[in-house]
C-alpha cells in the first residue's frame, strides 16, 4: 500500500493526519514526524501526550472526506463476505461516491476499478485512496461504466468481482457475463427494493446462478440495571444487496 494518514488518539479525541502534518488543537499543537509509525507516541507543545494508530477499516468510514451517504461496514462486511474477494482479484466498480467500499477492497489486497459520474466526487475518492493507503491499488475513473461496457468486454483479463451501487445496475447486469470470469460474482447494492427487483430479474435472464437477495437490518443492544433488549432508536434499515455467481 502507499503512504496512508494515521489517527492520533487521546481518550475520545481523534484526529486523521498525516505524516509530515502540523494540526493545532486546544491541547496544544501536533507536529506528525515523517518516519511516524503505528504505536508511537506524540506530545503536543503543551505535554499532551496522543498515541498513533494505524487506520483500520471503521477508522476510514469514520474519518474519510464524504460526498454523500458511504456504503455503511455491515453492507461492505456482507459484499466482501458473500464474494470472497481477497489478494489479488481484480474487481470492476460503479458508483464510487466516498470509496468506502473500494477503500475496504483495496485494502484486502484487490485490485479496484472503479467508476463515478461526478467529477468532483471522483476527486474525492481519489484524496481518500491516498488518505486509505490503496492509491496503488485502486483506480478512480471519472465516467459512466454504461458507456464503456463494449471496451471493457474486449478487455483480455476479465474481472474476478463485479459491483455496482448505480440507478442503471439493471442495464450494466444484463452485459455482467462478459465482464467476469466464469464463476465470478456479482454484488448489487440499492436502497430501494424496485431497482434490486430489475437486478434479480437481469441476472436470471442473463443466465447468472444462485441469485439471491438481501435486506441488510442492523440492531443495538441497548444495556441498564434494568434489564437487555435490543435499541428502540430504529430498525436500522440501509439497502438491499443482490449477490449472484456468473455462469
Amino acid at each position: 500500500m502507499t503512504d496512508a494518514a494515521y489517527l492520533l488518539v487521546h481518550g475520545d479525541r481523534e484526529y486523521l493526519l498525516e505524516p509530515g502534518e502540523e494540526f493545532g488543537t486546544d491541547l496544544g499543537v501536533l507536529e506528525i514526524p515523517d518516519d511516524v509509525a503505528g504505536g508511537d507516541e506524540i506530545e503536543t507543545h503543551l505535554g499532551t501526550v496522543f498515541e498513533v494508530r494505524e487506520l483500520r477499516g471503521p477508522d476510514l468510514f469514520n474519518h474519510l472526506e464524504r460526498t454523500g451517504a458511504p456504503m455503511m461496514p455491515r453492507d461492505v462486511g456482507l459484499v466482501m463476505g458473500h464474494t470472497g474477494v481477497s489478494g489479488g482479484d481484480r474487481v470492476l466498480d460503479a458508483g464510487t461516491g466516498t470509496g468506502i467500499l473500494s477503500a475496504y477492497l483495496g485494502r484486502a489486497g484487490a485490485e479496484v476499478t472503479t467508476y463515478e459520474v461526478d467529477p468532483e466526487f471522483a476527486d474525492v475518492a481519489r484524496r481518500n485512496m491516498e488518505t486509505a493507503g490503496v492509491a496503488d491499488r485502486v483506480e478512480v475513473r471519472t465516467g459512466d461504466l454504461s458507456e464503456e461496457l463494449d471496451a471493457l468486454a474486449d478487455d483480455a483479463e476479465p474481472f474476478d468481482v463485479l459491483t455496482l451501487d448505480t440507478g442503471d445496475a439493471p442495464d450494466i447486469v444484463a452485459r455482467a457475463p462478459e465482464l467476469l470470469v466464469s464463476g465470478g460474482y456479482l454484488a448489487v447494492y440499492s436502497p430501494f427494493v424496485e431497482g434490486t427487483r430489475e437486478a434479480v430479474m437481469a441476472a436470471r435472464e442473463a443466465g447468472f446462478e444462485g441469485v439471491d437477495t438481501f435486506e441488510t437490518i442492523q440492531r443495538e443492544m441497548d444495556y441498564s440495571d434494568r434489564g437487555s433488549r435490543p435499541s428502540t432508536a430504529g430498525v436500522g434499515h440501509t439497502g438491499y444487496l443482490v449477490f449472484a455467481r456468473a455462469p
